[in-house]
């Protein structure tokens, strides 16, 4: 059943200790205070949703739009930096103002984290796609890293949509699925999950229920 997720902060990666002597790779993420901001429903929107929204802004009251400050005021709390929608189902719809924390998530729980990736910049194709290059001698002459061919003949006479070729690279939103929860610091409001998280430190990463894995 597709429940609202969280929004947190990526603060670095670490090494955790087991009781058995043994160490796992974790990203260690900070959940701030998310709160239902708004509820969508499939009689009045056509879908049902949940929008929470986390983690306090440093703009001024007037740089913000009319609409979330509409929505912030409504339920009475300080303007917030970010704001994201959550599909749910009829069972798992919260009322506004509904505050979620670490404990939303437990222990040895799969998740599947979203965030944008690192930015790489302009990027040739064999560090963006891993091509092979051209040959180091016989000829080739200036354009070893190039990617070679990109058209056709006079018929189709294009090159086809999604050709990989140079271009940027990185910098788009991304998802880890299957994240295993290794521990929840309820006092810091940290939650420490197994293996690598997209994004760099102090990224906005959003996490949800693991789609593939209960």
């Amino acid at each position: 059943m597709p429940r609202p997720g969280l929004i947190a902060t990526k603060i670095g990666n670490s090494s955790f200790y087991h009781e058995d002597g043994s160490n796992s790779h974790v990203t260690v993420l900070k959940v701030d205070e998310c709160i239902v901001a708004k509820v969508k429903t499939i009689d009045k929107d056509g879908y049902n949703a949940v929008q929470l929204t986390s983690i306090d802004t440093e703009k001024d009251i007037s740089n913000i739009k009319k609409p979330q400050r509409k929505m912030f005021s409504s339920i009475n709390i300080n303007p917030k930096k970010i704001v994201k929608e959550f599909k749910v189902d009829n069972k798992n719809i919260l009322e506004v103002g509904t505050i979620l924390n670490v404990d939303h998530f437990k222990v040895d729980q799969f998740i599947d984290a979203s965030s944008f990736s690192i930015g790489k910049g302009f990027a040739g194709v064999m560090k963006r796609h891993n091509f092979g290059g051209l040959r180091a001698s016989h000829g080739v002459s200036i354009s070893h890293r190039s990617h070679g061919s990109t058209g056709q003949n006079q018929d189709p006479g294009r090159v086809f949509k999604g050709k990989k070729m140079a271009g940027r690279m990185g910098n788009k939103m991304v998802t880890k699925q299957n994240l295993r929860i290794i521990q929840i610091d309820n006092d810091k409001n940290l939650i420490l999950v197994k293996g690598s998280v997209p994004g760099k430190k102090n990224s906005i990463i959003y996490l949800k229920d693991s789609v593939k894995r209960t």
